[in-house]
């Protein structure tokens, strides 16, 4: 398919939408917190456990959902993860206590495992090369978007009318994904293998163990994950049809840009967990003021984005990678004059200024980098990897950096400015390194254009696309 083209804005509504879901769920429920904590009577050790659960799951079967996209069908398997995820979304409304809760947040992480790595797969095997990195500018711009509108949305539902709406709202878009994926054509990988059943238990069953003892700091626990994830690597080795191909790694622009990836996903995952709970609890903001408080980076990432994916495509990604994660830690450190008394102008919204030019920047490169480093019938696996070094950044940072800064959200209003502005440098650091990484492993005039294509089983895309979907084009 060529941008701009009915069939095209198609194929991006739906897939936008899919992944939006999910990237729209996990910010909303950081702003959700503190009314949680009152609504269910839940301590800080139980929050963090309704952002983690859904991380856990989501990090452990990513790489499952990429493979059986490529065996079974991307589209069957993203709409496969739409229902599992819709479910878990209603259950999670109607949670009548903070276990239930968890539970179905672990179940949504699973949902979102087949829709999020589903959608990038799904353009990547749907767009002609050329148009390749500008769709997946659309994709990952609009996709942050709604991670980003996110807190302004669920800020006003929390105010307004109750925490439950924030997972409620997930009903009414996934009706939307179902309307436009209605013209989404199937594509497989071209003589998909048998599933690698073997690779998919050992790396879930891995992931698993060792984010669960990272999280409760149990030992044996996270020693026997490595032990199963070391078991992994030579289930993968010695498969004639892995589920997770290591040579993908032995391409040096892969590696590095999927590093790069675990770098600026912690520091986003990290300070956006923090700054959220600093508004509310430290400065008083309402549920609707924090959430409103990152717009800026809502309408950089709607501006900037796709420009972004097209400034790459024309001198390659290394400059935007080096720079956008330079940005993101310069925005970071602009956040730790927030405190008791700061005002939004002062203190806030430089940081946010600047950090949403940075991730503006760095997100579609970064994506189109890491798909174009894949051949066409490793997109399902390339695209799995990513997401899951990106959630599995986040969840680090939200389970090990309130550790390190000792944050307690029943402390006084002056030791919650001191720990979260603690947590932005090494926010910070971590993003400068990020970028570093990129300049040292991304090559300077890298296509960002995947060379080959999958095959593609082609079907009739339908009516022409509504009005109202051409802002993906």
């Amino acid at each position: 398919m060529r941008m701009g083209t009915p069939a095209a804005r198609w194929v991006l509504l739906a897939t936008v939408l899919g992944s939006g879901v999910a990237f729209l769920d996990g910010t909303v429920v950081n702003v959700a917190l503190p009314a949680i904590a009152a609504d269910l009577d839940a301590g800080t050790a139980e929050l963090q456990w309704v952002v983690n659960a859904y991380l856990v799951s989501l990090s452990a079967f990513v790489l499952l959902g990429g493979s059986l996209g490529d065996r079974y069908g991307r589209k069957r398997v993203f709409l496969l993860g739409l229902a599992g995820f819709t479910g878990a979304s209603l259950l999670c409304g109607l949670a009548p206590n903070i276990g239930v809760l968890i539970a179905a947040r672990s179940v949504q992480g699973v949902g979102a495992a087949l829709l999020v790595p589903g959608s990038l797969a799904i353009i990547s095997a749907t767009f002609h090369p050329d148009d390749r990195a500008a769709a997946v500018g659309v994709w990952s711009g609009l996709g942050g978007v709604a991670g980003a509108v996110g807190p302004f949305v669920g800020g006003y539902l929390i105010d307004s009318v109750s925490w439950r709406l924030a997972f409620f709202i997930n009903l009414p878009l996934a009706v939307g994904v179902l309307v436009a994926s209605r013209h989404v054509p199937e594509s497989h990988a071209a003589g998909a293998p048998r599933l690698d059943l073997a690779g998919g238990v050992t790396a879930s069953a891995g992931l698993a163990l060792s984010t669960y003892a990272l999280i409760e700091g149990r030992l044996v626990i996270g020693v026997a994950g490595a032990v199963v994830l070391g078991l992994f690597v030579v289930v993968e080795a010695r498969s004639s049809a892995p589920m997770l191909p290591l040579t993908l790694f032995r391409n040096r622009q892969f590696s590095g840009a999927n590093l790069t990836t675990l770098a600026v996903y912690a520091a986003l995952g990290g300070a956006f967990f923090l700054l959220v709970l600093q508004l509310q609890l430290a400065l008083g903001y309402s549920a609707l003021e924090a959430g409103s408080a990152l717009l800026p980076v809502t309408l950089l990432m709607v501006s900037l984005s796709s420009r972004a994916g097209a400034w790459a495509q024309r001198i390659g990604p290394r400059l935007p990678m080096t720079i956008g994660p330079i940005g993101v830690a310069a925005g970071l450190l602009l956040w730790t004059r927030v405190g008791v008394g700061a005002t939004y102008v002062e203190a806030v919204l430089p940081g946010a200024v600047v950090f949403g030019l940075g991730l503006a920047c760095t997100v579609a490169p970064l994506t189109a980098t890491i798909m174009a480093s894949a051949d066409g019938e490793h997109l399902g696996a390339a695209s799995g990897v990513n997401n899951a070094i990106a959630r599995l950044a986040g969840l680090l940072a939200v389970t090990i950096l309130p550790i390190v800064v000792s944050l307690d959200v029943s402390a006084p209003p002056a030791a919650i400015d001191t720990a979260v502005n603690e947590a932005m440098v090494i926010s910070a650091a971590v993003a400068l390194l990020g970028g570093l990484v990129a300049f040292l492993t991304v090559r300077k005039g890298a296509d960002v254009a995947t060379p080959t294509q999958p095959t593609v089983a082609a079907q009739p895309c339908g009516d022409p696309c509504l009005e109202h979907a051409r802002l993906a084009a």
